[in-house]
């Protein structure tokens, strides 16, 4: 049963697939594949793969697209660059990036499923310049600061 926008989407090439979720608890929507061939990403390698679908997201919100966990787990392969983020105004074909941080050489086939899209709100922030900022008790400290 849906709770959030509704998201229209268009099939760019006929191998696309259609998202979806994959259980009822799912946050995320499973994206596939939609390459002509089998695209192969050695280790260290990365390699921006077709889904062959557009969206239309509604404004006041974004597409995450995020990796899959069985294939980070398993194999080293996620997104250099997640979550990936689609625009409410982007209509461009979506172009999931995997990136190889595993050992063996992966071929990604048509079909495979490579990424999960997470549709969530976006807060537009009123940015405000100012000459200083209030004082906390951690201060300017940085990354393992706390522990």
């Amino acid at each position: 049963m849906a709770n959030g926008p509704r998201v229209r989407f268009v099939k760019l090439r006929p191998s696309a697939q259609t998202p979806r979720y994959m259980s009822p608890g799912s946050a995320g929507m499973d994206l596939a594949s939609a390459a002509d061939g089998p695209i192969e990403i050695l280790p260290g390698a990365r390699a921006a793969i077709p889904t062959g679908l557009s969206f239309a997201i509604p404004a006041g919100f974004e597409g995450q697209v995020r990796p899959r966990s069985g294939l980070a787990r398993k194999l080293g392969i996620t997104l250099p660059n997640a979550p990936g983020t689609i625009d409410s105004d982007y209509r461009g074909e979506v172009l999931v990036l995997l990136m190889n941080l595993g050992a063996e050489r992966y071929i990604v086939t048509p079909g495979d499923r490579i990424g999960q899209l997470v549709i969530a709100p976006v807060v537009i922030a009123e940015l405000e310049e100012v000459t200083a900022l209030d004082e906390t008790e951690r201060g300017g400290g940085g990354f393992g600061h706390t522990g």
